[in-house]
């Protein structure tokens, strides 16, 4: 399938874990090296643009986390679809492409979870973050999950809503653009990987990896980040948000601002998918930041 503007001569395949996973390569290979981390429902094709943007001046890494995208989808008794698993992933993937140092990472949804505990566990590592609709603490309080949200979680109607009628991906792909539409080829392209209920495993335990209580699984993870976010404080960060996300909402951006008050922020009128919404507004001020931050060191 031809995924509209998608870089698929930068795709290329590792194994992690024993697991087959996908990623986008491109760029200068002696520059700053730039990992972007997507979240769920999404894969790599969320970062076409910003990475077809970005590759004329930096080393460019996008991977698919497991489960999703262009990687391996493997079974519930294949693979352990938390948090930590996640990290360990991304862990293993730098060290062997031997670029784990002085890193910029973007993250977005779950990919800011997942790139934060790998920020926590190596914060030497870690030169810059470019931060827009996730989260890098617990669910703020007084919050509650949107009910989508809720719906995904049930026993067994999670399941069937999201691996069999493909709920999670589909609802994505018109609930998370609101300055317009996405056409039916782009939304497809979000949609080709998750096609038949078995490649929609990874969808589902996402939702379900959320930490709603301290016996879950995650919690102590997503715990340790929030206790240590303000170390990130000492390196230059950049926030862009999407204020009509109906997920990642106000409250979540003021928890950001609360924790890193010296990053710098921009807003904009646009959802979830902030990189299909506003792509030529937020690109040029990632591009700058990037630029102008170019000689701190971590």
């Amino acid at each position: 399938m031809q995924y509209p503007d998608y870089p698929s001569e930068s795709s290329c395949y590792t194994s992690i874990n024993n697991k087959r996973m996908h990623y986008l390569e491109g760029g200068k290979n002696n520059a700053e090296t730039i990992i972007m981390l997507h979240g769920n429902p999404s894969w790599s094709f969320y970062y076409r643009h910003l990475f077809n943007a970005l590759i004329n001046k930096y080393h460019c890494v996008v991977p698919d986390h497991i489960g999703m995208g262009l990687s391996d989808k493997p079974d519930k008794n294949g693979y352990e679809f938390t948090l930590e698993q996640r990290v360990d992933d991304l862990d293993e993937l730098l060290t062997s492409l031997e670029i784990d140092n002085k890193l910029t990472l973007i993250v977005h949804d779950w990919g800011g979870m997942i790139g934060m505990a790998y920020a926590t566990r190596y914060p030497e590592k870690i030169k810059r973050l470019v931060i827009s609709n996730t989260a890098g603490f617990h669910i703020p309080k007084d919050i509650q999950i949107p009910w989508q949200l809720k719906l995904s979680r049930t026993p067994v109607l999670g399941s069937l809503l999201n691996q069999g009628f493909n709920a999670f991906c589909r609802g994505a792909v018109t609930q998370c653009v609101t300055r317009k539409p996405m056409t039916e080829a782009i939304k497809n392209a979000y949609l080709a990987p998750y096609d038949n209920w078995k490649n929609r495993l990874s969808v589902l335990r996402f939702v379900e990896d959320i930490p709603l209580d301290e016996d879950h699984v995650s919690y102590d993870i997503v715990d340790q980040v929030d206790k240590n976010l303000k170390q990130f404080s000492a390196i230059p960060v950049l926030v862009c948000w999407g204020v009509y996300d109906f997920v990642f909402d106000r409250h979540y951006l003021n928890e950001w601002k609360k924790r890193l008050p010296n990053a710098e922020y921009h807003e904009f009128d646009a959802g979830h998918y902030l990189l299909e919404d506003a792509a030529d507004e937020v690109i040029p001020i990632i591009q700058s930041f990037l630029e102008k931050n170019a000689e701190v060191q971590t």
